[in-house]
């Protein structure tokens, strides 16, 4: 049985060349591919999806820099068309990083493709995800484009915004639309957060803004600092880590519309 692995939510690139008097963030990272009983994987297969910017060049050379810190050479541009052979690396990958860029376009074309359905496989597979800017809010429960808010991958329970502090204008606006337990949270520039198997969030590097509502209706404000962790109570219908062997992959989001764009 595969261990589900942490899900790696970065606001921006710089977490991924952070290093410190502990070492390197992503040495961090690399070891979560050997969190379980399995027998190490000496040759971990990297998979890196760069929809959201349209597949611009000079973003996959920095995520190629960042797995040669770690030694990870075996690796892939999934681009936003795949070919069969693109799909069967993307399906035996480890590690899947989600690249920025535009959270809206980038989900259209994981939906539109096999890309979406493979990810979740993927996940409850074993697989390790990162997703930096647009690919960690694609990750989360709500994308938005405009004042329009759309479902995205679901895979952790909480809607994620980032870079935008200290305001988080649109987080405010998009936690009480989610749903009525929705929670959120914002990761700021140069920060990152973990969401673990447990169901808990830990703060990495910064300090997260945590957003939920109140009990008269009103949205509430907090701090989680780095060294603190917390349980996360998701919506209804984001399963709990016991429950996911037991969830249908293919189909745990909504399905949009390109012709009509996001719904509220």
């Amino acid at each position: 049985m595969p261990t589900i692995k942490p899900i790696v939510l970065l606001a921006d690139s710089q977490l991924l060349f952070f290093r410190n008097e502990e070492g390197s963030f992503l040495e961090r990272v690399r070891a979560m591919l050997h969190d379980d009983e399995t027998e190490i994987n000496l040759s971990p297969k990297a998979a890196y999806l760069g929809a959201s910017n349209g597949d611009a060049p000079e973003f996959y050379d920095l995520f190629q820099a960042a797995m040669d810190s770690i030694g990870l050479k075996d690796r892939r541009q999934i681009p936003a068309q795949p070919g069969d052979e693109d799909l069967a690396y993307l399906k035996a990958a480890d590690l899947i990083l989600l690249a920025g860029g535009d959270t809206w376009r980038g989900y259209l074309a994981f939906d539109k493709s096999k890309i979406k359905e493979s990810l979740i496989e993927r996940y409850y597979g074993g697989a390790l995800l990162l997703g930096v800017s647009a690919g960690a809010v694609q990750l989360g429960m709500k994308g938005w484009n405009g004042d329009q808010l759309f479902d995205t991958l679901r895979l952790v329970p909480f809607v994620v915004d980032v870079h935008d502090e200290p305001s988080w204008s649109n987080l405010l606006k998009a936690v009480p639309k989610a749903g009525e337990y929705a929670r959120g949270f914002g990761i700021p520039s140069g920060g990152g957060a973990i969401y673990h198997p447990d169901y808990s969030v830990e703060p990495v590097r910064h300090p997260l803004t945590e957003v939920s509502l109140g009990e008269e209706g009103g949205v509430r404000q907090a701090l989680l600092f780095p060294g603190e962790t917390e349980t996360v109570e998701g919506l209804p219908d984001a399963p709990r880590p016991a429950e996911r062997e037991n969830v249908a992959a293919a189909d745990p989001v909504s399905e949009p519309d390109p012709e009509a764009g996001p719904v509220n």
